[in-house]
């Protein structure tokens, strides 16, 4: 009995089944007949649609050479009145803007380059005379740029302290020069004195504003000083940080891409710090 059971159980699955085939074939028939008929009528409407903008065209040739015609006549007519005399040869004078950065002023920033150049004009005005030292001192010496000048070759003889206080002067002068911080914080670096380093180096990056290509490579200089003393205060993730601001500047400069790279594995502890 169970056998019959089964039997008769599988007969009825099979139909099934097979009603189901059949119902599917039937769907997918008809689908296909819609389709055609919408390709057709598709196709019909492109027809309809280029048998129109075929006439168009040649109603509008049609009007054209009317035109060209008329035009033609016309013309004659006029040479035969007058024929005008050739024009005189002249030259067109063409003054272009000056520009103070090298960048097309399509890719420039107009207003930053501009504020940056308001901000520098500032700089050079904002001399203050009232220091008791000055009193003693030549008229060049009271100049910050000869007093940076003057640091910057103490620097060169490894002169760090006396170099450092040429900038201090230079900095009591005129505390809006971005480059004697920078140059102060180099000093600190080469004398240990982390710390100031750092707050020179941020006091730079403070002036350095707005960001436009003039000021790029100072910027760069600022993060890469900061960002050494970081490191060797072991405050490697900050000094890393620094690296890749100053890579967003310069991605293609070498040394800063290695130094990066050396940061990343003293983080990720596969270098020994020397």
């Amino acid at each position: 009995m169970k056998e019959k059971e089964r039997i008769k159980a599988t007969k009825e699955l099979e139909a099934w089944k097979e009603c189901q085939r059949k119902a599917e074939e039937q769907k997918r028939i008809q689908r296909d007949e819609k389709f055609c008929e919408q390709g057709k009528k598709i196709e019909e409407e492109r027809n309809k649609l280029k048998h129109k903008s075929l006439t168009k065209i040649s109603e509008s040739r049609n009007l054209a050479t009317k035109g060209r015609n008329s035009e033609n006549i016309f013309l004659e007519k006029l040479k035969e009145d007058s024929i005008p005399a050739p024009r005189s040869i002249g030259s067109i004078k063409i003054n272009f803007t000056p520009r103070v950065f090298p960048t097309a002023l399509r890719e420039s920033q107009v207003a930053e380059e501009e504020e940056w150049l308001h901000k520098q004009a500032e700089a050079r005005r904002a001399l203050n005379t009232d220091i008791p030292e000055l009193f003693d001192l030549k008229e060049e010496e009271k100049n910050p740029e000869w007093l940076k000048d003057k640091g910057n070759k103490l620097f060169a003889t490894e002169n760090y302290l006396a170099a450092i206080n040429a900038y201090n002067l230079a900095i009591r002068l005129n505390n809006k020069i971005p480059l004697l911080y920078l140059n102060r914080a180099a000093c600190h670096l080469k004398l240990k004195n982390l710390h100031k380093a750092i707050e020179d180096s941020s006091k730079a990056l403070e002036l350095l504003t707005p960001p436009v290509p003039d000021n790029a490579n100072g910027r760069i200089k600022a993060y890469i000083r900061r960002g050494t003393a970081f490191c060797q205060l072991e405050l490697y993730i900050e000094g890393l940080q620094d690296y890749e601001a100053a890579l967003k500047i310069d991605p293609s400069n070498k040394i800063v891409q290695n130094d990066a790279e050396k940061i990343r594995k003293i983080i990720q502890g596969t270098e020994v710090k020397s």
